[in-house]
């Protein structure tokens, strides 16, 4: 995933409380029965969030009443202060992220499933990836070397550390540098960096020239991990129940249909990505179910813990749909 941080939790919380002047009160007033609310969803392009897009291509949210509005964004840094003030009713961003900003008491609540690993080690949409050569054989070969993701201090560092610890290596002996995703095939090629952490469409071009997956960091730590969830601030959640039971629907259905029809995701990438139908064709497409996997969000949440990156983890049920 695209960055969804900056490197420091306390650089977010700094800019959401900025945004929103510690009351945003800009949350849209309750509607009546069959108006039509204009929503703005923050969101990243990539992979992840095709089942929104394909849901508003297939008018799920105008049957819900919702004239739905999807604006890219960098990453959470963005979205998150954008939706405690109001610039977005809801927005995408992956759990890691949203647990770090919960630890820091910002006001938001998950609203719906956004995007899940496959669960299966082999085949899923993200994984750590090392040169063909490469001397590193399994996850634990990984200790005193150098990996790359895509954020500092988040889901790609604490699940790399997760299946290393699992593969018998010292966690902890993982050297990680931040790259945008975009830049790491590179910088592996070069020799920059022993192993990088990268999700589709990289992992297909890297696999595709004969580079090897050694850890499957998404599928290892929990099975049918929720990698990432679409939000709301708790402002929006009282003043307005009715627009997020809409838009939870719309993304059900939005959810099932992705899932069930792979042949329209990969269209409907095009429209929104620079993944070009050839590549697209090839990716290992990640699973859209209907509801987050609470366990997998405490597992992510013990991660974060474990790893030093909250010193307590956050009160769940205040976070979790």
């Amino acid at each position: 995933m695209r960055k969804l941080l900056t490197s420091t939790i306390a650089a977010l919380t700094v800019a959401a409380l900025a945004a929103c002047g510690g009351n945003s009160s800009k949350a849209p007033p309750a509607t009546s029965p069959g108006q039509v609310d204009k929503v703005n969803v923050g969101v990243i392009a990539i992979v992840d969030v095709a089942p929104i897009y394909l849901g508003k291509q297939k008018g799920f949210f105008t049957k819900h009443n919702i004239d739905l509005n999807l604006t890219p964004a960098q990453g959470g840094a963005v979205i998150v202060p954008g939706v405690i003030s109001g610039q977005y009713q809801f927005g995408f961003s992956n759990v890691t992220s949203l647990v770090l900003a919960k630890s820091r008491n910002l006001p938001i609540k998950m609203v719906s499933n956004g995007v899940a690993s496959t669960g299966e080690i082999g085949k899923d949409f993200g994984g750590t990836v090392v040169k063909k050569d490469s001397p590193i054989k399994t996850a634990a070969d990984l200790a005193g070397k150098t990996v790359a993701v895509n954020t500092l201090k988040n889901i790609g560092d604490t699940t790399v550390r997760a299946t290393v610890r699992k593969a018998g290596g010292d966690p902890k002996a993982v050297k990680f540098v931040e790259l945008a995703f975009p830049d790491m095939p590179a910088a592996l090629a070069a020799g920059r960096v022993d192993a990088t952490f990268v999700v589709e469409p990289f992992l297909t071009t890297l696999v595709g020239q004969g580079d090897r997956v050694v850890a499957w960091n998404y599928a290892e730590p929990a099975a049918a991990m929720t990698v990432a969830a679409y939000f709301a601030s708790n402002e929006l959640i009282a003043k307005n129940p009715d627009l997020v039971k809409r838009f939870q629907a719309a993304m059900t259905e939005s959810l099932a249909y992705a899932d069930s029809h792979p042949d329209e995701v990969r269209g409907v990438l095009a429209t929104y990505t620079k993944i070009t139908p050839e590549i697209a064709a090839k990716l290992t497409l990640p699973k859209w179910p209907p509801t987050v996997n609470k366990a997998s969000v405490q597992t992510l949440t013990d991660l974060a813990v474990g790893d030093g990156l909250i010193e307590k983890a956050p009160d769940l049920d205040s976070l979790l749909p």
